[in-house]
């Protein structure tokens, strides 16, 4: 899309990178519309099944670029208010995506950076990942990722993180949720890797389904009202043309069509474990 973001597309995965080294990757509202316009993108594309997420350079994302942090210095409230409206508009674009995205997270990750890591669905990090919610120290509060990381490691720990500014190791960031998992930075690439093959096995309406199911059921108690929903739920995706192909190709004992599509471009899903 431009110099400062890099898409390619490899077997109905697209790899999204942050392509900044020079200023270990942070925002600015070229690269903040950049992305908004490649999510809405690749959400439309139905040549991609997963998405995933990283940093070019030694940083996956250092925040907000200071020269534009300069520029909105000097801004008045209605254009501050339109710059961060845009940056939460990109993240919400990523937390709404209707297929498995991966942020793939090789070195630091701080303010925004933390908000990107937080919107993906999994996170796999190296041990020289770090995460830092800097932005109380220069005044400031970490409004737009907040739902994202608060969502991550709840309320408590946030009160902590957003309040001191501690730099959180890699370790402490999966104690955290921040990261799902963490491995040596050799094996980063396998460990991603063998998270899209297990994800290339479920079919295309259900990683949707599932991801609009878990926002539901995560937003409120589980009443007779939610209780319902979700038996509406199941019932509806039972009777989909995919929910049918999965149920004949497990009583066929044969492989289901999204399967074979993936088969055919050299992917290799993983299989269960039984």
């Amino acid at each position: 899309m431009s110099d400062n973001l890099i898409v390619e597309k490899r077997n109905m995965v697209a790899i999204v990178t942050l392509n900044r080294p020079e200023v270990r990757n942070a925002f600015d509202d070229v690269l903040i519309s950049n992305l908004t316009k490649t999510f809405l993108e690749l959400e439309k594309d139905e040549t991609v099944r997963a998405v995933v997420l990283a940093g070019a350079g030694s940083a996956f994302c250092a925040g907000a670029d200071l020269n534009w942090m300069k520029r909105m210095a000097g801004y008045g409230y209605e254009q501050n208010l339109a710059d961060a409206s845009a940056l939460a508009g990109m993240l919400r674009t990523l937390d709404r995506m209707s297929k498995p995205t991966i942020a793939r997270v090789h070195g630091p990750a701080y303010a925004g950076g933390v908000g990107l890591v937080a919107a993906c669905d999994i996170a796999i990090g190296s041990h020289e990942a770090e995460f830092c919610l800097s932005e109380v120290k220069l005044g400031l509060s970490p409004a737009t990722i907040s739902p994202y990381v608060v969502r991550a490691m709840g309320a408590r720990l946030a009160r902590r993180y957003f309040l001191t500014g501690e730099v959180i190791d890699a370790g402490e960031a999966r104690r955290l949720r921040l990261l799902s998992d963490v491995v040596p930075k050799e094996e980063l690439a396998g460990a991603v890797n063998a998270l899209l093959g297990h994800l290339v096995a479920g079919g295309r309406e259900a990683h949707a389904r599932i991801k609009d199911l878990i926002r539901a059921v995560a937003a409120g108690p589980a009443d007779d009202a939610m209780i319902a929903d979700t038996a509406k739920r199941i019932a509806e995706i039972r009777v989909s043309p995919e929910g049918r192909e999965g149920i004949a190709s497990f009583l066929e004992k044969r492989k289901p069509n999204w399967v074979k599509q993936f088969e055919a471009v050299g992917v290799k899903p993983s299989k269960p474990k039984n």
